[in-house]
């Protein structure tokens, strides 16, 4: 039997007032800290901070370059424009050229250069050159963007050389010019999330 059910009833009014204040207060708390969280704007951050970019800092270095070469019973054939790259002594895979003809071949109407130890099909030879390496990607119609003061800028630059991998730029850079390797557009404000120096 309940004693005093007076009191009993008074009990159960606070304690359900109690937990009404609690809850009420932890919702007023939960509601505040969801105000105070920095909610990630990726949009907002590029306007406010620019557009994150990979960059190289350039400088004047001496490089390897590859250049492919078609053997065949060590010997191969190249146009007047390439002859130039090719010397006597570099090196292809684990051969050598053996010697590069001054003069034209009459019949086939290119130079000949022999080789030394290679085997017949495509090979690449290796040869050394001075100037800014850049990733060939980063090169468009003879343009590369820099960042000038945190603003992406194209810059025309000359490109005397290129394999697969990299371009050799002889004008139009110089040393400390920050090249950017992403994709930007003219006059947009970039910052750098990751430079190497080349």
């Amino acid at each position: 039997m309940i004693k005093n059910p007076k009191r009993i009833k008074t009990l159960f009014y606070i304690l359900g007032v109690f937990g009404l204040l609690f809850w009420i207060g932890f919702r007023i708390n939960a509601l505040v800290m969801q105000n105070n969280q920095q909610v990630f704007n990726m949009a907002r951050d590029v306007q406010e901070n620019g557009t994150p970019v990979q960059v190289i800092v350039a400088k004047n270095a001496s490089g390897v370059l590859h250049e492919p070469i078609t053997i065949e019973k060590n010997r191969a054939y190249v146009t007047g424009n390439r002859v130039g790259l090719f010397r006597t002594g570099q090196k292809i895979g684990d051969g050598k050229i053996a010697s590069v003809s001054q003069n034209i071949d009459l019949d086939t109407g290119m130079y000949v250069i022999k080789t030394k130890n290679v085997p017949d099909g495509l090979q690449y030879v290796e040869y050394t050159r001075n100037g800014y390496f850049v990733p060939v990607y980063a090169v468009v119609d003879g343009n590369v963007f820099v960042s000038e003061n945190g603003v992406a800028t194209l810059r025309k630059v000359i490109v005397a050389h290129s394999d697969a991998d990299v371009a050799l730029i002889t004008q139009g850079l110089h040393d400390g010019d920050i090249v950017i390797l992403s994709k930007v557009s003219a006059g947009e404000m970039v910052r750098v999330t990751e430079s190497n120096e080349k």
